[in-house]
């Protein structure tokens, strides 16, 4: 019995000098295992400005036609999203009081004739004065310019297409009353393929882009097609409406046929303004971000990581471009980032 308890005493010993012989594990730090990730050194420099934006897709002559004078629509020859060829009869104006206008300005063009044929007779014979024929003159030439007047306003009083294109919209019927200048249809010129989209852009923004910096188009249209385009004209005031600064990106679109107008599209701009100096970093680095605000993980020692506040010069497809708050870090976190925490033991991979 008693080299039984013998045996049983010195075999705990032995257990207990094994237990306490193991050595702790590296990265067994502070009570908890390091998390592996992934590090990347921080070098300040120049950031490229990408401006994000969305707009609506339409064409450069896109144009509301009307009548140059007023009355009632006789015929409306087309409808809604009818294809148009250069000088298509559309719309035209009941003419009866147009052609009685008309009428009277070449009968009172024919009396200012007479009656200047007759002052210039009655001057040759001494009878009449000289101011009598200058006043006969006067009065034949603004006749002629009557005329003049009524015949291009009976030309007006029709709507014909101005180039080739469609009809976006149709404002008015036949038998309608419309005054001058009514606008009766919306046309574009879709058919010669000179797409653009309307951007809207805030004052940073605007001043940011330039007129032919590239852009990149994306629309539900074409879902797997990236349009390259470039921006050709910018507003120099802003819209009254909506407080925002308009921009226009002319397309180079091969696909036309694919496009109409009022597709909703969204844009990137590549300005080739001069960035400020700061950092580029990988979008899976950021961690969350609030009205330009964000949160990264950073380390000096690669043994420890450190949450730090940065302020976000603006979001890219791949890339996040900082502009304060990583001056005192040497090194990024990239991956792992979800599962540390302020003052995590880390593990460089």
């Amino acid at each position: 019995m008693k080299k039984f308890n013998y045996c049983l005493i010195v075999s705990t010993v032995l257990l207990l000098l094994l237990s306490c012989g193991r050595h702790k594990p590296a990265e067994q730090i502070s009570g908890g295992e390091a998390v592996p990730v992934k590090i990347q050194a921080l070098n300040r420099g120049e950031q490229q400005i990408v401006i994000s934006a969305t707009g609506l897709i339409s064409t450069d002559d896109e144009t509301v036609l009307s009548f140059k004078t007023g009355g009632v629509i006789s015929k409306v020859l087309v409808k809604q999203g009818d294809p148009l060829k250069k000088g298509q009869l559309l719309a035209v104006l009941n003419l009866t009081e147009v052609n009685a206008g008309y009428k009277q300005a070449q009968l009172a063009l024919d009396k200012a004739k007479r009656d200047y044929t007759r002052a210039s007779r009655l001057f040759a014979d001494s009878v009449a004065t000289l101011e009598q024929k200058q006043n006969a003159a006067t009065a034949l030439a603004i006749a002629e310019e009557q005329l003049r007047a009524a015949g291009f306003n009976r030309a007006y009083s029709e709507i014909r297409a101005s180039g080739d294109g469609f009809v976006l919209q149709r404002f008015a019927n036949e038998g309608q009353v419309v005054a001058p200048g009514t606008p009766v249809f919306q046309v574009n010129g879709g058919g010669s393929g000179g797409w653009i989209v309307k951007v809207g852009l805030s004052d940073r923004q605007w001043a940011q882009c330039r007129v032919n910096d590239s852009a990149s188009v994306v629309t539900d249209a074409l879902p797997h097609e990236v349009l390259r385009g470039y921006v050709y004209r910018k507003s120099e005031g802003v819209d009254p409406s909506s407080g925002i600064f308009t921009v226009f990106l002319k397309l180079k679109a091969e696909r036309v046929s694919k496009l109409a107008s009022g597709m909703f599209a969204k844009a990137r701009i590549f300005s080739s303004h001069a960035g400020e100096n700061g950092w580029s970093i990988p979008y899976d680095a950021l961690l969350e971000g609030d009205a330009g605000i964000g949160y990264v993980f950073v380390t000096n020692d690669k043994k420890t990581a450190r949450k730090v506040e940065v302020k976000i010069q603006n979001i890219g497809k791949d890339m996040v471009n900082i502009s304060e708050g990583l001056e005192d870090a040497k090194y990024l976190i990239i991956s792992g980032s979800p599962y540390l925490n302020n003052g995590s033991a880390i593990k460089i991979q």
